[in-house]
């Protein structure tokens, strides 16, 4: 089983900068591709970002590209989230999801087999 745990999340004001931070309880997401969704106060969860641990392709949400980058860190065996050039609309509980979607699922929640606790982000205006 690979459960992940998410870190990172906290208060930041527009235009700043957080990263959160995916971590498993296995070595490594060998295997896997890790996916990171939100879920913002009365909306549905959404896809964000995915990237698989094998590869270098990485998947964004329209609302995020250009703003939010997914990296593989090989050293802590983390795949991270950067968010730069956050807005209040960014405001959400973040979650990893771990998983093994094809490319036209990638974005799919049901794709996702293994999902962390979230972690909040708040933007304020």
């Amino acid at each position: 089983q690979v459960q992940p745990v998410e870190s990172g999340g906290g208060w930041v004001q527009a235009g700043g900068s957080l990263r959160l931070s995916c971590a498993t309880s296995r070595d490594t997401f060998s295997g896997y591709a890790v996916g990171w969704f939100r879920q913002a106060p009365g909306k549905d969860r959404e896809f964000v970002a995915a990237r698989r641990w094998s590869g270098g392709s990485t998947y964004y949400a329209d609302s995020v590209k250009g703003r939010f980058s997914i990296i593989k860190d090989t050293v802590s065996n983390t795949m991270n989230l950067q968010m730069n050039m956050l807005n209040p609309e960014d405001t959400a509980v973040y979650y990893c999801a771990v998983g093994r979607p094809i490319q036209s699922t990638i974005a799919t929640e049901t794709a996702y087999y293994y999902w962390g606790q979230g972690t909040q982000v708040t933007v304020a205006s």
